[in-house]
Order: structure tokens, then C-alpha cells, then sequence
């Protein structure tokens, strides 16, 4: 799991922006050519600036994933069942879980590229998967795929395969577990209480400095 985490982390520079619907492959292959310049050239967030990664996070890649859509896959069956507030509660702890991974990604960022391959995609296609390939020099390349599906708002990833590995997927078994012994409010609290942990974690290394 920490392994899969880490390369999670590395797929926030391929983040989606968009200022018109174009098709998805397109679109991250222009987002990571611009959040990779951002990167390189920032001093600060590779030093792991926090307010500076966070900000950039949240300009490039939070609007473009459907974090409903990914909490409802981790979560599976017992989704069903939750009221709309517990629903609410789990997309915001799950997204703020995964904003927290993707950002460990600049302070370990050094040389890395990413290939993104063409999609040809009917007219009315709504669903898409863009393959894009990971590459450090010395290393294998990491193959990633990534499921996306077409909103009124434009493309939106729901899921990441990494080696063949769902990063949404891998979450439902502990997710399971938790829910069996405790219910949905006893996941909603786990999740919360790691996001604050991790926040006031990062908050003393911050302070630290």
C-alpha cells in the first residue's frame, strides 16, 4: 500500500485543466507539460512548501477528479445505505485523504516524465481511458491508466490504475472492515482523525523550519 501511495502521489502533475471540454488525452498531456514547468521552476514547492503545493493542488487537479464517484467505488455496497450528511462527510474525508497523498509528490519530484498515448473516442463517447507511462531515468517505466468520464463541466478521473493496480479500489477492503466494526460514522472518524493528524504534522514541520 505505502508503495502504491507514493506512486499515487507522483500522478498529481498529471492533474486535468481545462478551459473548454477537448478529449481527455489531450487534456493531460497539456496539463502536465504546464504543472511539470511549475514544478521544475519553483524552488519552494520542491523544498515542500506547503501553502505553495496545496495551492497549486487545488488549481490543477482538484476541480478535474469526480470525488464522489471515487468515494462511492472505495466505499461499494454500504454506500447505498448512508444518508445524504454521512455521504457528504465521506467524499470530504476521503478527497482531503488523497489531496494529502498527491502532495507528497513535490518534495520527492526530481526528473521524472510522463507519456501520455492518443485516445480515439467515438463522438458521443462518454467514458475514456488515457494510458500514460511514468519514466525516471535508471528505473522501469510505471504504466497508468486512467478512468475517466465526460460531466456537463468536462472530463473528469474517477480511477487510477497503477501496474494494473485500482488506487480506488484498493481502499474498499480496509474501508470494509472498518464499516463492519464500527458503521459509516466509525469510517467517517477514521478517515477525519488521519486528516488531522497529518495536518498538524505538516503544520510542526512547517513551524520547524
Amino acid at each position: 500500500m505505502n508503495r502504491l501511495l507514493n506512486i499515487v502521489a507522483l500522478l498529481c502533475v498529471v492533474g486535468v485543466a481545462q478551459a473548454e471540454v477537448v478529449a481527455p488525452d489531450v487534456l493531460i498531456t497539456n496539463t502536465v507539460r504546464e504543472v511539470l514547468a511549475i514544478v521544475k521552476q519553483d524552488k519552494d514547492i520542491q523544498a515542500g512548501d506547503q501553502k505553495k503545493i496545496l495551492a497549486l493542488v487545488d488549481a490543477k487537479v482538484l476541480p478535474h477528479f469526480d470525488f464522489e464517484r471515487m468515494t462511492q467505488l472505495a466505499v461499494g455496497r454500504p454506500w447505498r445505505t448512508a444518508t445524504t450528511e454521512q455521504k457528504q462527510a465521506l467524499v470530504r474525508e476521503f478527497r482531503n485523504m488523497l489531496v494529502r497523498t498527491y502532495t507528497k509528490v513535490f518534495t520527492v519530484y526530481r526528473d521524472q516524465t510522463v507519456e501520455v498515448k492518443p485516445v480515439k473516442l467515438a463522438v458521443d463517447a462518454t467514458e475514456a481511458t488515457v494510458l500514460t507511462t511514468i519514466t525516471k531515468p535508471g528505473t522501469q517505466p510505471i504504466p497508468v491508466n486512467y478512468e475517466m468520464r465526460k460531466a456537463d463541466s468536462g472530463w473528469k478521473a474517477y480511477d487510477i490504475f497503477i501496474e494494473g493496480v485500482s488506487m480506488v479500489m484498493s481502499y474498499r477492503g480496509t474501508f470494509a472492515t472498518q464499516i463492519e466494526q464500527n458503521g459509516i460514522d466509525g469510517l467517517i472518524k477514521t478517515l477525519s482523525d488521519k486528516n488531522v493528524n497529518a495536518a498538524n504534522v505538516a503544520l510542526n514541520k512547517g513551524e520547524a523550519k
